[in-house]
């Protein structure tokens, strides 16, 4: 039976899961079909994982011809639903909205008493008055019906009400504004400290740089000691110190490029996203690590994102390449594994992870009764590579989780997600050595958020947040380890 804080911890992430699944129909009900649809996008994403782990701590397992049932069946709901979105007309409720802030900002125009000469009066911006002249002439009153202009940085920020939906608005005041001063200034919609929308003009200037030759360089002195440490990690599976036995290439090679194809996986996924939405990208830096052979890789944006559903894309779209192809590893070698197979593990190796664990429950069975476990090599590769994904994946500064956090929740929340994952981090570093590299990575590297999206307010659709929490909950059951006793109830040890 279950122990009483087994019970509370299985409690606990179902009412979670339930309680993100209620909040987003929430979100979803006023927006009528359209939003509902939507909503029910994001349910048949999460459903299949949350009914395999649920019949999981229950004690019944699904072979892989039913998980693969789950996921097709997942895939196909979400196709249909894709199909009905669209032809339900999305544009319809755009423009409902539309009107409805139209008119909300007629109404509180019309009531609001006019500023006096000494509260127009504002610093001058550091822009030249042609230039500046010249963008005030962009706003309107069907887009944007500027009423305060104040200095900031090398721009200015306008103040004013924002008319109609945002992302046409940001499409429309961009394009007059390039029609106007051509690639001079960029232009960006964010919300206020009030939380109101303001239009911030400033020097393309200020656009992020490409890298330079030295740290080109320095990224490739990384790559050259990702390559180094890969092989000396799969020299350590086998038994041998690679640094030390450097003849001894061929057999750590296998196990070596394995890791590192999922590493260029994740940057492939990233790369595809970035050139598809015209992003560039810097070099991966990569992050070498002896233990696992790399932690992964710090990428930058050399190009302004245009809104957060970007950002979200090209964030997802690494892990999503990186965690399929290990996914993929580890399933088929778990097929492959044998009692003749190289490695054999101790059993309590698959208590380590809820998902490893599980999965390995339902392929091998009774197997992992034995003390030591004979497993294929793809094993341990693909375990390896859902391990780096899931660290990338944590919700914390620029990290792929903290992007992706950023992204579907806004900088506010993204801040305090990545200030409780460094707590967590601390607290899990008394014991892990891995937690405090990562929280000294975190911290001195990659703790600052991403710079706002020219278009800052617009939201990514509920799909992507349902990618979006899909991702982060298998991060968690990828690095959440069995509790003994419900490893014990399951078989495993």
């Amino acid at each position: 039976m279950f122990t009483l804080s087994e019970t509370s911890i299985l409690a606990a992430i179902l009412l979670l899961a339930l309680g993100i699944l209620g909040w987003g129909f929430y979100r979803a009900r006023p927006f009528g079909k359209l939003g509902i649809l939507a909503w029910l996008q994001s349910v048949v994403l999460m459903t299949p994982w949350l009914l395999f782990f649920g019949l999981f701590a229950a004690g019944i397992y699904v072979n892989i011809a039913g998980i693969l049932f789950l996921i097709v069946t997942s895939a196909g709901l979400y196709i249909y639903l894709g199909k009905q979105l669209r032809a339900a007309g999305q544009d319809d409720i755009l423009k409902q909205r539309a009107t409805e802030r139209l008119a909300a900002a007629s109404s509180i125009e019309a009531n609001s008493p006019q500023p006096t000469a000494a509260e127009q009066k504002a610093e001058i911006p550091p822009i030249p008055e042609d230039d500046l002249n010249a963008i005030k002439g962009i706003f309107g009153i069907d887009t944007f019906f500027a009423t305060e202009t104040i200095a900031y940085q090398d721009g200015a920020i306008f103040k004013g009400n924002l008319r109609g939906e945002p992302e046409e608005t940001h499409n429309r005041l961009t394009a007059s504004l390039r029609q106007r001063l051509g690639d001079q200034y960029r232009l960006f919609l964010v919300e206020n400290t009030d939380g109101r929308p303001v239009v911030i003009v400033l020097p393309s200037r200020n656009d992020p740089r490409p890298l330079q030759l030295s740290q080109k360089v320095f990224a490739g002195i990384l790559l050259v000691a990702t390559i180094a440490t890969n092989l000396e990690a799969a020299g350590l599976l086998l038994n041998f110190d690679f640094f030390g036995n450097p003849a001894r290439f061929q057999e750590a090679l296998p196990i070596g490029a394995g890791i590192f194809s999922i590493l260029v996986a994740h940057e492939i996924g990233h790369w595809l996203l970035a050139r598809r939405h015209q992003i560039r990208l810097s070099w991966p830096f990569f992050l070498p690590a002896v233990q696992i052979g790399s932690f992964g890789a710090i990428t930058r944006f050399e190009s302004l994102l245009p809104n957060r559903k970007v950002l979200f894309d090209i964030a997802l779209a690494g892990p999503a390449a990186g965690g399929i192809v290990s996914l993929l590893m580890l399933v088929t070698g778990l097929l492959l594994s044998h009692p003749g197979s190289l490695f054999q593990l101790p059993n309590q190796f698959f208590q380590g992870s809820i998902l490893v664990g599980s999965l390995a429950r339902v392929v091998l069975g009774s197997a992992l009764q034995s003390s030591l476990v004979s497993v294929h090599p793809l094993v341990i590769i693909g375990w390896l590579g859902l391990i780096i994904t899931a660290l990338n994946l944590m919700p914390a500064g620029q990290l792929d989780g903290g992007r992706i956090v950023q992204a579907i929740y806004g900088r506010k929340t993204a801040g305090r997600a990545t200030i409780a994952t460094l707590i967590l981090l601390a607290l899990v570093s008394l014991g892990n050595m891995i937690a405090m590299y990562w929280a000294i990575v975190i911290f001195f590297l990659q703790r600052d958020q991403e710079r706002p999206s020219l278009n800052e307010i617009t939201e990514p659709d509920d799909a992507r947040a349902g990618l979006g929490l899909l991702a982060l909950f298998l991060m968690i059951t990828t690095l959440l380890p069995l509790t003994p006793g419900l490893a014990g109830r399951l078989g495993i040890g």
